[in-house]
């Protein structure tokens, strides 16, 4: 008597026993060996690819642990910026706000770049963009030759209708009285164009700053993470050349009884 067989249903049957195999998610998961929490693998850093300063601080924070600990990305992160803070209070003391948002960032994984003109430009009201469309005219060479030629005109039609008909005669006292109040409204204009220049270059270069912090403790990091790797693939090949030179070794020792026979 033949038995009739159902390949979906051997498959599904074969799917279930494999997914209710213990250890069978095993492989696709791990613990933190900081929080004891399951995370996936992809989340996970091997703690013997820390570097030596991040091994020995991960060690008086939680104790001895297996050599093959893993511990999850975030706590890689907070391990690191407590690291970089610890380092720059040696380096400069205590941390402003400015070190701690760097190493905030730093453990957040964020972009310190900020474009500051568009900021100021985006919070200036109607009187500060009027002063500032105004000291940029007043500073240009349309404004000097623009008022060259308002000058001459004055100053010639004056003296063309003469002392006794003329609407400011000589030496134009009228004429000096306008450009008096003219230097006097120009001056405070200039003045306040010119702090928010100042309050610009100033934001300027504390986003400066910031990004060159970053930048530099980023390349620290990179060159004792490069150090770390070259002194552990060093370590890996000495342990392959003790290993080949073994087996050369036990060949010799092989061969030599066979070697005496031949002779």
């Amino acid at each position: 008597m033949t038995r009739s067989r159902n390949p979906a249903s051997a498959l599904s049957r074969k799917t279930s026993s494999e997914a209710h195999q213990p250890g069978s998610s095993g492989a696709e998961s791990g613990r933190c060996v900081v929080t004891g929490q399951e995370w996936p693998r992809r989340d996970l850093f091997p703690v013997t690819m820390l570097r030596p300063a991040l091994a020995e601080r991960l060690r008086e924070q939680i104790g001895d642990y297996p050599a093959d600990a893993l511990i999850a990305r975030p706590e890689l992160d907070r391990l690191r910026s407590a690291h970089i803070a610890d380092l720059l209070r040696q380096e400069r003391g205590e941390l402003g706000s400015l070190e701690k948002e760097v190493v905030d960032s730093l453990a957040r994984h964020e972009v310190l770049a900020e474009n500051v003109e568009a900021e100021i430009d985006d919070t200036r009201t109607v009187g500060e963009r009027l002063s500032d469309h105004l000291a940029t005219f007043g500073g240009s060479w349309s404004f000097l030759i623009a008022f060259g030629l308002f000058i001459l005109v004055w100053m010639g039609g004056s003296v063309a209708e003469g002392p006794e008909h003329s609407f400011d005669p000589f030496p134009f006292i009228l004429l000096n009285l306008i450009l008096s109040c003219i230097a006097a409204i120009q001056a405070p204009i200039i003045m306040m164009s010119q702090r928010r220049t100042e309050a610009k270059d100033r934001l300027r270069s504390l986003n400066d700053y910031r990004v060159n912090l970053k930048a530099e403790l980023e390349i620290r990091h990179l060159h004792e993470k490069i150090d770390h790797m070259l002194t552990r693939q060093w370590e890996r090949l000495a342990e392959m050349q003790e290993v080949q030179i073994e087996l050369l070794q036990e060949l010799e020792r092989r061969s030599a009884p066979d070697l005496a026979d031949r002779q």
